[in-house]
């Protein structure tokens, strides 16, 4: 349909009544082909005209792309003006509805474009950091199911800072390939930090397949990239401290030059099979501080919140590893250990707390502490410990874990069934069916366990060897 000789016949107040109708009336017509057409959902814009091959009369719908295309949204005003536009483009002789459909692949055109050029932006390090606060960062859903890295990514950040971004850091992300990859990697196991390349390998895995899963990225440089191949699987340790050992140890401390705290940290973890991180977020439970506050100052700092009771002889961890609550019955040892740790209390609640006091020490440090005692005159560190083999043992060197696997080795050696072993440790139970249906701690079983635990440890720690030095200890 062309132009009518008459345009404009309708008023504002006919468009509005004409709208407020039920019902589908028949369309209102303003002259020129142009209509207003009501519709179960609203009243819109059309504009009636010949198709430009088959001559037939067609509606063509008005602002088909604006999602308030219909009136009051688009005023009277408003479609006489588009229809003034859509007939100057048909008498050039195109159609208006191919020409939208023109307009609608320039835009999509010009959206990808602007989606590549925001691929081209992202940078390695931007990648990143959206992987840290989206994935890494430590937070409690509302479910109460926490997520993330107990550290919220930390120490990804801090190996990255080392040994990714000088190399590939400021590279887009989109063009980072295999090599560049393996550049990072090789960079470490030509120095023979294996462990390092691997916790490198997996971080970088785990930060592109994010990327990718984001649409960061178009494809993963580490698709196929095989772990085994590259870095190599980590070895299982199976250290564990002999009985000698201990005594050994027992007599080696007092001249450790360690902190007192830190000497009866090592006897907590053999004490009570704990893991480091749990035992730098003890708090003593009359400290009477706010848990929640606790809790955000234990997230922080990577350890695991848990609260010491003396007089009920109580250690309890609300959250672990094991997705589980867990008591800890303290035998008279490790109560005797909590004691001397009482005695060095300072007036925040943490008990091994930091020099500031406002939250726990890190794990680090005591780890620290323990690997500068090990070592040769040779691996001297500057501004560490003179006492560098004080620690030395002649199975070689131990960490605190490997107290921690002293703990069930002595409990096994004295007896003590494995499924209450597990239950002390708090191991994940690898039954589905025994997690899901046997319930019960142990809890009588566990308190007797640990019981003999701190005799054993007493009666090691009193049977002190002669004092030694590195070279008799080797010799040994």
């Amino acid at each position: 349909m062309g132009r009518t000789a008459k345009l404009n016949q309708l008023t504002e107040a006919q468009v509005r009544a004409y709208s407020g109708k039920a019902g589908t009336p028949a369309p209102l017509h303003d002259g020129g082909g142009l209509y207003l057409r009501k519709r179960e959902s609203g009243a819109y814009w059309y504009l009636r005209m010949k198709d430009p091959v088959t001559g037939a009369e067609q509606w063509h719908r008005m602002f088909p792309d604006d999602p308030t295309g219909g009136y009051p949204a688009k005023s009277l005003k408003d479609a006489r003006t588009e229809a003034r536009r859509l007939w100057a483009i048909r008498a050039q002789g195109i159609d208006p509805r191919a020409e939208r459909e023109r307009l609608a692949q320039e835009q999509a055109e010009a959206r990808q474009a602007a989606e590549l050029e925001r691929l081209r932006r992202v940078t390695v390090r931007d990648l990143f950091e959206r992987w840290r606060d989206l994935e890494l960062k430590a937070r409690t859903l509302p479910s109460g199911e926490r997520t993330g890295r107990k550290d919220s990514g930390a120490l990804a950040l801090a190996q990255f800072e080392r040994h990714v971004f000088n190399h590939i850091g400021d590279m887009t992300a989109k063009d980072v390939t295999r090599a560049d990859v393996l550049r990072v990697i090789d960079a470490q196991l030509t120095e023979g930090k294996q462990r390092t390349a691997q916790m490198l390998f997996a971080d970088l895995r785990q930060m592109f397949a994010f990327g990718l899963d984001r649409e960061l990225i178009a494809a993963d440089p580490m698709a196929t990239l095989k772990k085994a191949r590259i870095v190599g699987t980590g070895t299982e340790r199976d250290r564990i401290l002999s009985a000698d050992e201990v005594r050994r140890l027992a007599d080696a401390l007092p001249r450790a030059n360690m902190s007192p705290r830190s000497v009866c940290a090592v006897w907590l973890v053999l004490a009570t099979g704990c893991r480091i991180g749990e035992l730098m977020g003890a708090t003593w439970a009359d400290a009477g501080t706010d848990r929640a506050v606790l809790q955000a100052v234990a997230d922080v700092e990577g350890v695991k919140l848990g609260f010491v009771d003396l007089p009920a002889r109580t250690w309890h961890l609300p959250d672990t590893k094991s997705g589980r609550e867990h008591t800890i019955h303290l035998s008279a040892f490790a109560v005797r250990q909590f004691e001397r740790l009482h005695e060095l209390r300072q007036s925040c609640a943490w008990v091994f707390p930091s020099t500031a006091g406002t939250g726990p020490v890190c794990t680090k440090s005591f780890n620290k502490q323990l690997s500068d005692r090990q070592r040769t005159d040779d691996e001297r560190m500057s501004r560490r410990s003179k006492a560098v083999d004080a620690l030395t043992l002649p199975g070689g060197r131990w960490t605190p874990h490997d107290l921690r696997r002293t703990t069930a080795s002595i409990m096994a050696a004295m007896g003590i069934s494995g499924d209450v072993i597990d239950e002390c440790l708090n191991h994940q139970i690898e039954s589905r069916v025994r997690r899901t249906y046997i319930r019960d701690r142990r809890e009588a079983d566990q308190a007797r366990a640990f019981d003999a635990l701190g005799e054993r440890l007493a009666e090691l720690a009193e049977r002190v060897a002669p004092a030694s030095n590195v070279a008799r200890l080797r010799a040994a």
